[in-house]
Order: structure tokens, then C-alpha cells, then sequence
């Protein structure tokens, strides 16, 4: 290992082993320093009451001042697959309530009988 800037150049004589053991060391910390993001999951319904979507709400807000994305998943059973629109309308409901905390990814989609939409944390000023 040479030091550059000196005059005379300084080399310094040190085992090859320990040096790739230290980055190894060093590279394992700034691994453990990073932040790890998860997509946690809010399951909603046709038929849920008001209680149950702020008790969910406080739920993905938490998740979301974490740092974790918010999944927010609506399954329609039976006969309430015939009403895409009021589930379309719930999530977006849903997702409208949790503005201040998190931005949505793309507009809702229906992928059989659900309805999927991804929820972001707001950037921290």
C-alpha cells in the first residue's frame, strides 16, 4: 500500500489476508447501516364500516412513517364482484385519507377478484 502525496513515497508492508478481512468487516457494516424497505399489506372489504377503516388507516400510517410501502388490497366475494366501481371508489377513498403521509404509485388495478394499489411514504424535507 503506497501513500501518494509524500516525498519521499511511503510504502507500507501489511498482510494481504487481514486487508481483504477488513473491507470484508467494513462492507458488512455499510450493509447493516441500510435501510431496508418492506411492503407491509392493508386488507379491506365491500362492506367495511367506518370504525374498522380508521382503525386501518392508523395502521398503514404507522407503516408508512416507518419508511415500509403500503399495499392496500380490496377482495370482493360472491356477488360484490359485480360492483368494480364502488370497490374502485373505496380504495381510492382510502388512499385520499392517507395523503398526508404517503403518496399513491399508480391508480388502482383489478387483478381478478382484487384490487391493488401501492402506497409510498412521502419524501422527508
Amino acid at each position: 500500500m503506497m501513500s501518494g502525496g509524500t516525498n519521499p513515497p511511503v510504502c507500507k508492508i501489511l498482510d494481504y489476508g487481514r486487508f481483504k478481512y477488513d473491507a470484508l468487516k467494513k462492507d458488512k457494516e455499510i450493509k447493516k447501516a441500510q435501510k431496508i424497505i418492506e411492503t407491509k399489506e392493508v386488507r379491506l372489504s365491500m362492506t367495511i364500516e367506518e370504525h374498522d377503516v380508521a382503525y386501518r388507516i392508523a395502521s398503514a400510517t404507522k407503516f408508512l412513517n416507518e419508511g415500509n410501502k403500503v399495499k392496500i388490497t380490496l377482495r370482493m366475494k360472491g356477488r360484490e364482484q359485480a360492483y368494480v366501481k364502488k370497490a374502485i371508489e373505496i380504495v381510492k377513498e382510502f388512499c385520499e385519507r392517507l395523503a398526508d403521509v404517503g403518496t399513491v404509485d399508480k391508480e388502482p388495478e383489478l387483478l381478478g377478484r382484487n384490487i391493488f394499489v401501492v402506497v409510498s411514504p412521502k419524501k422527508a424535507k
